[in-house]
């Protein structure tokens, strides 16, 4: 691997510092996004099911808002109908799209990182590439008699500076293009996911505010 990397030449190291930034990025998400810290399933029945006879005390609201992040958004309407028992449906939405706003940038955090990753490896690696064709052109000295004159050496080492760095952009734009598009995916359902939840948690307070 040395080897490799002493043949490519130094345009190889901005790529190594994004293959490893993507692979830390990937794995943090990986970690982050994990349904049971999101969304888990049964957690809006739960809700629902312990505040059918009142807003439930402080301490369970403060257990709910850890739960997850659904649990944020549902423990942001207990808190508004807490603060305000007799406070319009508008507020209630109001107080819980606030929240899920917060949650969304929480969860897209990183991906734009990820997603410059992707788009800038392949430029690295054409960075690279046009760095060993100028190695290239330099090994072809000209003679006296008009002729040219090349340096084997020196021509070998522009064309795998030009090919390792070609191929290294494209091993890292790859797996980062493919992982961003599926965190891009993933979050867009548990978007959907938490503004489901929320119409119908809404619904519920509703009937615990007329109630």
């Amino acid at each position: 691997m040395l080897s490799i990397i002493q043949a490519a030449g130094w345009p190889i190291w901005p790529l190594i510092t994004c293959s490893i930034l993507a692979l830390a990025l990937i794995i943090e998400r990986f970690v982050s996004l994990k349904t049971a810290r999101i969304a888990p399933p049964r957690l809006l029945d739960e809700a629902i099911g312990v505040s059918r006879g009142g807003v439930p005390s402080p301490d369970i609201v403060t257990k709910l808002e850890q739960n997850s992040a659904l649990g944020e958004v549902l423990a942001s309407g207990f808190r508004a109908l807490n603060a305000n028992p007799r406070c319009s449906e508008e507020d209630l939405r109001a107080s819980m799209e606030g929240t899920g706003r917060l949650v969304a940038h929480r969860l897209e955090r990183y991906l734009a990182a990820l997603g410059t990753i992707a788009s800038a490896a392949p430029l690295l690696g054409l960075l690279g590439t046009v760095i060993g064709m100028i190695e290239i052109f330099g090994s072809q000295a000209p003679t006296g008699a008009g002729g040219v004159s090349g340096n084997p050496g020196q021509l070998a080492h522009g064309i795998s500076i030009a090919l390792y760095n070609t191929a290294f952009g494209l091993i890292v734009a790859i797996p980062a293009l493919i992982f961003w598009r599926y965190f891009r995916s993933r979050v867009d359902a548990y978007l959907l996911t938490l503004e489901l939840s929320a119409e119908r948690f809404v619904r519920h307070l509703n009937s615990l505010r007329a109630a």
